[in-house]
C-alpha cells in the first residue's frame, strides 16, 4: 500500500490489543482474556487513525511501497491502547498537603469537611486564581498523566461551586482541549459540594436555573462543549432527590450522566443511575447488590477508584461481584488534592492487589471500559483499525509489566504516542529515524 503514513511500529513482541472483534466494552470472559497479537506490526496514518495491524512480515508486504514520518523499532517491546483515566478532577488551586496528616491521625472525609477543609479549602483558593494560573498547573498535570501512559482523560470542574469559577474551570479545560496533545472529556461538576451559606435545595436550583442555562448557551455558541454532568450523590452533601433533579436537568441538554454514588454512605446512586441511563458511575464502595445488578443490566459503567479507598482507608469497592455479575468495570485516579495520583499503571496495580481484579481485568478496565465510560470506545480504548493511533510503548517483552512494577513506569514507558504522534519519548530512547 503505496503513499505517506504517519506512523510504523515494528516487530512488536506483543501487541495488545484489548479487543479483536469491535467490542463496545468487555465484560465477564471478555475481559479476562485480552486479544493479543505476537510479532506484530502497525501503522497510523496522516489523519491519526490506525491504517493496519497484523503480523510484522504480513505489514512489511502491505506496505513495501509507502514512505512514513516516523518508524519506531518494537523488537523485544511491547505495544498497548494509550491509557484511558476515567475520572479526575485537575483543575484546582490550593492543595491539601496540610491536610494528609489529619487523614494519618484518623480524621474522617466528612470530619475534615465539616472542620473547614477538603473542599471547601480548595474551592476558596480556585475562586482567587487566575484563569492562566489554573491552566498553566492544569497543562502541567495532564504532562505528568501523559508520562505515564494516560491518552484519553475525563476532566472535571468542581471547585468553584459559583457559576462564575465554575465557566472558568470549563474555559481552563477547554482551552487544553483545543491546544494539547492528549484527549479530553469535560465534565461538569457544579454540584461537587454545597456552596457555604446555601443549602442542598437553594444550590439545586441555582445549577438548574442559572448554571445549566449558561452551559447550554455557551455550547451553542461554539465556546465551551462540555460532555458529561456530574454530581456528588451523598448524605450530607446533595441527596437522592436533588442529585436525580440535576442529573435529569443535565440529561435534557444533551449532556451524558457520569456521577459520583454511594462511596461513603449507601444512598442507592446505582439504581438511580440504572433508572436515568446513567453512562457511568463513580466509587460505589457503598453500592448495593441490588445496584450491581441494575448497572448490569443497563450497561451502566461502574468506574472504580482504588486510589481513593487506600487514601482515605475507606472499604473497597466490590469490583468481584461487580465482574461476576456483568457489570461493565472501568478504572480511574481520582486524581484531586484528596487523591494524589497521576499514574494510570498504579491504578491497576492497587486495583488487582487490593480489588482482587486480574492484570487482564485491570487493563481492560483502563482502556475500552474506561474509553466505553465516556462515550468514547468506538475511537479510544483498543489496538483496531479505524480507531485513534492512540498507544504506549514499553521496554519490556511482557505487557504485564506495567501493571507488576508498582511505581515503575518512569523507567518502563519508552513511548507515548497521540494519534500516532510522539507526545513522550523516554531520554534513553535518543532520536528515532524518520523518512
Amino acid at each position: 500500500m503505496a503513499g505517506r503514513h504517519r506512523l510504523l511500529l515494528e516487530n512488536a513482541q506483543q501487541l495488545v490489543l484489548v479487543c479483536g472483534r469491535g467490542e463496545e466494552y468487555l465484560r465477564r470472559d471478555g475481559a479476562a482474556s485480552l486479544a493479543l497479537l505476537p510479532g506484530a506490526s502497525l501503522v497510523v496514518g496522516l489523519d491519526g487513525c490506525i491504517k493496519a495491524v497484523g503480523q510484522a512480515d504480513v505489514i512489511r508486504n502491505q506496505f513495501s511501497g509507502a514512505t512514513f514520518e516516523r518508524i519506531i523499532d518494537c523488537s523485544g517491546k511491547c505495544v498497548l491502547p494509550g491509557l484511558v483515566d476515567a475520572h479526575t478532577h485537575p483543575v484546582w488551586a490550593g492543595d491539601r498537603v496540610h491536610e494528609f496528616a489529619m487523614k494519618l491521625a484518623g480524621a474522617s472525609y466528612m470530619e475534615i469537611h465539616q472542620a473547614g477543609g477538603g473542599i471547601h479549602f480548595t474551592v476558596e483558593h480556585t475562586r482567587k486564581a487566575s484563569e492562566e494560573e489554573l491552566f498553566n498547573t492544569f497543562k502541567h498535570r495532564l504532562e505528568r498523566m501523559r508520562r505515564a501512559g494516560s491518552t484519553l482523560v475525563e476532566c472535571k470542574s468542581g471547585y468553584g461551586l459559583n457559576l462564575e469559577t465554575e465557566l472558568k474551570m470549563l474555559r481552563v479545560i477547554e482551552r487544553a482541549k483545543q491546544s494539547m496533545d492528549i484527549g479530553i472529556s469535560s465534565t461538569y461538576c457544579g454540584a461537587h459540594s454545597v456552596p457555604k451559606g446555601k443549602t442542598a435545595t437553594e444550590a439545586t436550583d441555582d445549577i438548574i436555573n442559572n448554571h445549566l442555562p449558561k452551559l447550554k448557551e455557551l455550547k451553542l455558541s461554539g465556546e465551551i462543549h462540555v460532555n458529561n454532568i456530574d454530581v456528588f450523590c451523598e448524605k450530607g452533601v446533595f441527596d437522592l432527590d436533588s442529585t436525580r433533579r440535576i442529573l435529569q436537568a443535565g440529561k435534557d441538554i444533551g449532556l451524558q450522566i457520569n456521577f459520583h454514588g454511594d462511596e461513603l454512605h449507601p444512598m442507592k446512586s446505582a439504581e438511580l443511575g440504572a433508572e436515568l441511563g446513567a453512562r457511568a458511575i463513580s466509587h460505589l464502595e457503598e453500592v448495593s447488590d441490588e445496584g450491581i445488578t441494575a448497572m448490569a443490566r443497563a450497561k451502566c459503567a461502574a468506574v472504580l477508584l482504588p486510589t481513593t479507598a487506600y487514601m482515605l482507608r475507606l472499604k473497597q469497592p466490590p469490583a468481584r461481584k461487580m465482574l461476576e455479575e456483568g457489570v461493565i468495570v472501568a478504572l480511574g485516579s481520582d486524581f484531586n488534592p484528596n487523591a494524589y495520583c497521576f499514574s494510570m499503571p498504579m491504578v491497576m496495580h492497587l486495583a488487582c492487589v487490593n480489588m482482587k481484579m486480574s492484570m487482564n481485568e485491570a487493563l481492560a478496565a483502563a482502556t475500552i471500559n474506561a474509553a466505553y465510560a465516556l462515550g468514547k470506545s468506538d475511537t479510544h480504548g483498543s489496538i483496531e483499525t479505524g480507531k485513534q493511533g492512540d498507544l504506549v510503548i514499553i521496554n519490556s517483552s511482557r505487557w504485564e509489566h506495567l501493571i507488576y512494577q508498582f511505581g515503575g513506569h518512569e523507567a518502563l514507558i519508552d513511548y507515548v504516542i497521540v494519534k500516532g504522534k510522539v507526545v513522550y519519548q523516554n531520554e534513553r530512547c535518543g532520536t528515532m529515524s524518520s523518512y
